[in-house]
């Protein structure tokens, strides 16, 4: 039995288990033409949330702590998070619906998420199908296959890829893309687990769901990749060869994707830690696939695979939301009766269980590829294998309390001692990791100096001896139990769809053939568990530490040391293997090779016949909502008399709970010290704050709260007296340093005094908490530039153009990594210089005549939530800092922001229009190339999201995906800048894709001309712009989309002309955008890649001035 936190952050965590095929799309992001791909254990790469206005839920925990549950000490805090009544009668009609070609297995009510379920199986096939019933209109549908392989070739992930291809009924060739341009999906995703794959969609639009579900259920019960070599050959490997003299390269989109995976330390560390500890099961393979195996993979081995795993009987069919029952049973028979029985497809995928058969701990050493400039530094990880039986209720929520306990906050036990132990740079290892059958537990260090390898272990075996023997303090257990409990119950998914938490949270019992509905289940061993530590305190934890981890002896140390040459070692091996291919080749031989590189070119730069096109199903025009959803808003300036701006968000229900921003203005910052404002933001809550200490303070927010955070805010804002919608010149904007925090309305109280507290009083002085701090983020960053140099790239080309961007670059982006070795040199060799500094911010931002004219109060919550909290607060106002007649800040929407002028003068220093490489170990490059599409003051048509996402899905995903075999292309639009950037993920040119977007302009301007004779093809790139703008969003998503509306002065009359703009768009829209990118004004790039790809490129006569980053 599993449970499952059902959190946006741990539906993230949740793919870091998986190989991941993901598209994002949205207005700013025209399209992120990839298929995610993350490696067996952890995830690398990335995850695209779709810009919905509001970012995606940050509470503590991970996915993975599967369960919740709250010490008997903190009940008071959680009970108003109940489920809010629903129209129960209604959903439990739902229960036990009836059809011919369906048994009813069993029904269930979970009353712990309001859900109403039936489990079915199909009588012909075998297929089972949970349907469950709820009053959310965001409905998910999925299919999952248990798909273990037995080698490291990729086939789960290739065939994942793969079957969207194109099916029996729908003839394109890559219908996937098609729903990706003209669908209103909230969700459209495939993933590949080691054990299992997984293809989900959501819609909030019934007629949508029902297409998208249709064209998925095709397409993995009828792929045409098994019986067309082609779509093996894009998406999985193949010999490319244009010449005869040339030599012989591999290409392939997953082979690509994974070269990308395996350049990246983080992720051979995990890969090589999971192996490590599954010699026997099918864990010990990498089910995304070994660059060097994946060319071992046959088309016929391919399509055996999908003949052994794919039948419906080895299926899982899961359905949620608030669609009719009777016509979920009726669209899947329609695929199912196709299939009779197949009695071996169960017992042929069975996972078998990895039993602890190590006599002593393992200890292995395997290099990392590293920069000629990089520290010869390693990363040390021990990892457990927990169990090797299936977990009992009560010992799931155990564990995940006790993976809290040690590993989930920086105040935790293991996680604290590893950091202040001095030997390493940041935290590796995610604790547990309970995804699959058998949960594994790893924890570590990197940037460790060899001669302290050994000491990492010692630290950590003696932190759990310690544990052992003294336990955990009440409050350390109050506090966990209570942070994760506070999720469990908000169910806050943010931008995920909550079926989809639903789905993944029963399929980590059901793929292994146990209940679904018991997956989703805590209320019963929730109060176990509380009995148990009301009667015997700390002793749960204490005999599961002893038994799982310290006397577990499966377990192995992992030690990844720096080689400066693996890179160009794994290149020369691929190069020697290629021409060992080629010579072994008669001419006959390697003209075939010529002729079918050929041939699939032309297939893939192919359009789709029109009536290929016609078979995918579609919306029309008049399925949209023309109207922009505007949520509550209320603006009380000056309330109470106390100078501070209180804007609230009444919204139907909140659940009881009271979300929370308290903004205060930063404008009085320093220029210099701005790249300090995320240390200072992180110091706020991990150094601890007036009488309380980093563990106190870390515990305090975690029993009374459902979590605090702080961060900057930078955002551009409309400016007074101008066009509105019109691109600004970037001297206009607001700064905020926003703390965020949310609780029971019971619980304001303490929410407002923590806020408080850390405004005030965080401990600035506190010299090996900040180099701590300092050393991790230099890691982080430094892993960011490798795994995720497209974000590296677009950070700095946006910096080029606008003050906010370069501001940002110099927060978070490249160059914030030299900032941040600074100030490690700065905290390390003259800390009172430092803390002077940070010093000076707070009281800069304090300063009492004039910081409450700065601040805002943001809430959101029900009509009885603010009823509860107005005494807290009036209270809470009525003591922040700062007289009440604060003298009056500049106004930010007419002048220029106080930083502007030094900043540009920084800008022409620091930030020319230049083309430049950033060199790092890796066998990808990530390409951007952007410049100015819109000058200052003219205004922005909502047509441009239209177009920019149309270019995205159409042509880069052609170019730079199909054709080329980067794992991803994306185009980027901000109307407010109107900078516009070409980026790529994964990919294996360099020159040929600057060569793609510079062709984007004519591909556009005859996509323009086809568009006059093809309305189904305009009518396909608006729907699809839609959907990006009409995502659903939690309750504090709501609230936080309204609060940024407001504060950057956009007007509901400008979006929704905005909004009529995108529906109303024409063909000569797209020849206007068009025109304006084959003259896009001081255009520049920026490229992360390795120093062997930039010479390649140099070849080709591009030239880029570059910087080795490690």
């Amino acid at each position: 039995m599993a449970f499952l936190a059902l959190t946006a952050t741990r539906v993230a965590t949740a793919f870091s288990a998986a190989t991941l095929r993901s598209v994002g799309a949205s207005s700013s992001s025209a399209a992120s033409s990839s298929r995610r791909s993350l490696t067996n254990a952890a995830a690398v790469a990335f995850l695209d949330n779709r810009n919905r206005g509001a970012s995606a839920s940050t509470t503590a925990g991970r996915f993975f702590s599967q369960s919740a549950a709250a010490a008997s000490t903190c009940t008071s805090s959680i009970t108003a998070l109940r489920q809010s009544t629903v129209v129960e009668s209604e959903l439990e009609k739902n229960l036990g619906v009836s059809h011919p070609a369906f048994d009813i297995i069993s029904t269930d009510i979970v009353t712990e998420f309001g859900a109403y379920c039936t489990l079915y199986r199909h009588k012909q096939s075998g297929a089972e199908l949970l349907s469950v019933s709820t009053d959310d209109d965001n409905k998910c549908f999925g299919i999952t296959f248990r798909t273990p392989p037995t080698d490291s070739t990729g086939v789960p992930h290739i065939l994942e890829h793969s079957v969207l291809c194109g099916s029996r009924k729908y003839k394109t060739k890559d219908p996937f893309v098609q729903l990706l341009q003209g669908s209103l999906q909230t969700f459209l995703n495939a993933f590949t687990y080691p054990d299992r794959t997984c293809y989900v969609v959501a819609s909030q639009n019934t007629k949508d769901f029902y297409n998208l579900i249709n064209v998925y259920a095709d397409a993995v019960y009828h792929p045409r990749a098994t019986s067309d070599p082609m779509v093996h050959a894009q998406e999985g490997w193949h010999l490319e060869l244009e010449k005869i003299e040339e030599p012989l390269t591999y290409k392939g989109v997953v082979y690509n994707e994974m070269k990308g995976v395996y350049s990246s330390p983080d992720s051979l560390l995990q890969r090589d830690a999971q192996q490590s500890i599954f010699p026997d099961n099918t864990y010990g393979v990498d089910s995304g696939g070994s660059p060097v195996e994946i060319p071992n993979l046959s088309f016929e081995q391919f399509a055996e695979f999908h003949q052994k795993f794919y039948h419906p009987g080895n299926s899982r069919i899961f359905f949620a939301g608030d669609d009719d029952v009777a016509n979920r049973l009726e669209i899947m028979d329609e695929y199912l009766k196709d299939f009779g029985p197949s009695p071996e497809s169960k017992p042929a995928s069975t996972i078998q269980w990895q039993k602890k058969t190590f006599d002593a701990p393992k200890k292995i050493r395997n290099p990392y590829p590293a920069g000629n400039d990089q520290p010869e530094t390693h990363m040390i990880m021990m990892n457990w294998l927990v169990n090797d039986r299936p977990l009992t209720p009560v010992e799931e929520i155990t564990v995940t309390i006790l993976d809290h306990l040690l590993m989930g906050t920086s105040s935790s036990i293991l996680y604290k001692t590893l950091m202040e132990s001095g030997l390493g740079e940041s935290i590796t290892g995610g604790g547990l990791m309970s995804e699959l059958m058998q949960g594994t537990f790893s924890a570590g260090l990197k940037g460790v100096k060899p001669e302290d390898a050994d000491k990492v272990e010692e630290v950590i075996m003696s932190t759990l001896q310690k544990v052992v023997e003294e336990g955990f303090t009440e409050d350390a257990i109050a506090a966990s139990m209570n942070t994760i409990e506070f999720d469990m119950r908000e169910f806050n998914t943010g931008s995920f769809p909550k079926g989809l938490s639903l789905m993944l949270g029963s399929m980590r019992e059901w793929i292994y053939d146990r209940s679904p509905t018991d997956a989703l289940r805590f209320e019963e061993p929730l109060a176990e568990l509380k009995k148990s530590i009301s009667e015997s305190g700390s002793k749960v934890f204490q005999d599961m530490v002893k038994e799982f981890l310290l006397e577990n002896t499966h377990r192995s140390t992992l030690e990844m040391f720096p080689s400066k040459t693996l890179e160009e070692e794994q290149l020369q091996e691929e190069k020697d293997r290629l021409a060992k291919i080629k010579e072994s080749m008669s001419e006959e031989e390697l003209q075939r090779i010529i002729d079918t590189t050929t041939e699939l070119k032309k297939l893939q730069a192919a359009e789709d016949a029109p009536e290929a096109r016609a078979t995918i199903p579609s919306l029309e025009l008049s399925d949209l909502k023309r109207e922009v959803t505007e949520y509550p808003i209320a603006v009380s300036e000056n309330e109470a008399d106390t100078g501070v701006t209180v804007v609230r968000h009444e919204l139907g229900s909140t659940s009881g709970i009271a979300y929370a921003n308290l903004a205060v203005d930063v404008s009085g910052v320093a220029t210099e010290d701005i790249p300090l404002l995320p240390l200072f933001t992180r110091m706020m809550l991990e150094t601890g704050a007036g009488e309380y200490d980093s563990v106190a303070l870390s515990r305090r927010i975690g029993t009374h709260t459902g979590g605090v955070s702080a961060s900057a805010l930078i955002a551009g804002v409309e400016v007074e007296g101008g066009t509105e919608g019109a691109v600004t010149s970037g001297e206009h904007f607001v700064t905020k340093l926003l703390i965020t925090g949310k609780a029971t309305s019971d619980k304001t109280d303490e929410l407002f005094s923590i806020f408080d507290l850390i405004l005030r009083d965080a401990n600035l002085d506190a010299k090996s908490k900040i180099i701590e701090i300092l050393k991790q983020a230099k890691s982080q960053k430094e892993s960011t530039v490798q795994g995720s140099g497209h974000a590296t790239s677009n950070a700095r080309i946006r910096s080029r153009y606008n003050v906010v961007g370069y501001i940002n670059e110099k927060m978070t982006g490249l160059s914030s990594l030299d900032v941040v070795k600074d100030l490690l040199d700065q905290a390390e060799n003259d800390f009172p210089a430092l803390l002077a500094r940070l010093e000076n911010i707070r009281n800069t931002i304090l300063e009492k005549s004039t910081c409450r004219d700065g601040m805002i109060l943001d809430l959101t919550g029900d009509a009885a939530v603010f009823e509860k909290i107005q005494p807290s607060v009036e209270n809470f106002l009525s003591k922040l800092p700062g007289d009440t007649n604060a003298e009056k800040l500049q106004d930010f929407y007419s002048e220029p922001h106080p930083w502007v002028k030094e900043i540009k003068e920084e800008m022409a220093a620091n930030a020319p229009i230049a083309d430049e490489g950033f060199v790092v170990p890796t066998q990808v490059s990530y390409v951007g190339k952007g410049g100015r599409l819109y000058d200052i003051d003219e205004s922005v048509s909502g047509s441009t999201a239209v177009v920019s996402r149309f270019l995205g899905t159409g042509y880069m995903w052609d170019n730079i995906r199909v054709i080329g075999g980067a794992y991803g292309g994306f185009c980027q639009f901000n109307p407010r800048d109107g900078v516009f950037s070409f980026l790529s993920y994964r990919d294996p040119n360099l020159a040929g894709s600057i060569d793609v977007y510079d062709g984007a302009a004519d591909a556009l301007l005859a996509s323009a001309a086809d568009m006059e004779n093809d309305p189904d093809a305009l009518t396909t790139a608006i729907i699809g712009a839609i959907a990006d703008m009409d995502g659903a969003l939690s309750p504090d998503q709501k609230g936080s989309a309204q609060f940024k509306r407001w504060l950057t002065r956009e007007s509901p009359e400008q979006r929704q002309k905005y909004r009529d703009e995108v529906l109303n768009t024409t063909p000569a829209d797209f020849k206007a955008f068009a025109e304006r990118l084959k003259a896009l004004k001081d255009p520049s790039s920026a490229v992360v890649s390795s120093k062997a790809a930039f010479e390649d490129a140099a070849k080709a006569g591009k030239e880029f001035t570059l910087k080795n980053v490690m």
